[in-house]
């Protein structure tokens, strides 16, 4: 049974490029939080294998624009409503910007072969291929959504409560960087 506490923040938006640890944190914050998880992730997965669409492979641009729009639709429509979700996508917290009753996450990782490293563990393809892996989908990804939404740094400091690189931090340390911003005290 998790214990309720106050926070100014009723939502978390968890937002990174590939394989810098968003899911393992956000795992991490159900856990102790007892929160719901809705990951747009999994959710562009599933309409990638419907679609025949590899996201190794291919990234946002083998998705029409009109499906880029309905998933930020239904995004803004869980940011203005919705407590007690975590929130995790690459552009989650760039979408939540402007609420302050938000926490806005930001992992990133300093070290590309670290990055690399996890997607040939996870994935359980070779080094050269992950690496091609990486930059096509993360190219491919800002380029249809600078079309879609202007041309922004999504991943600008800036519009994040707290920025943390998975590099310096275990998933661990992570989580406490998180739950301590949050206020939550573990009783």
């Amino acid at each position: 049974m998790i214990t309720p506490f106050n926070s100014k923040y009723r939502l978390i938006t968890v937002s990174g490029k590939v394989a810098v640890g968003t899911t393992t944190l956000t795992k991490n914050l159900v856990h102790t939080l007892g929160w719901k998880h809705i990951n747009f992730g999994a959710l562009q997965r599933q309409y990638d294998r419907k679609h025949g669409i590899n996201e190794n492979r291919q990234g946002a641009v083998a998705r029409s624009d009109d499906h880029e729009k309905k998933m930020e639709e239904m995004g803004e429509k869980m940011l203005k409503i919705e407590k007690n979700i975590i929130y995790e996508a690459w552009l989650s917290g760039f979408l939540a910007r402007n609420y302050k009753d938000v926490l806005r996450v930001l992992l990133f990782c300093s070290h590309e072969d670290l990055k690399v490293d996890r997607v040939v563990n996870r994935e359980n393809i070779s080094i050269e291929e992950a690496k091609h892996w990486i930059k096509q989908r993360e190219e491919e990804n800002e380029k249809k959504w600078k079309k879609l939404y202007g041309d922004y740094d999504f991943w600008d400091k800036k519009y994040f409560n707290l920025v943390i690189d998975t590099y310096k931090t275990g998933p661990m340390e992570t989580l406490g960087k998180v739950l301590d911003k949050l206020g939550f005290r573990h009783k």
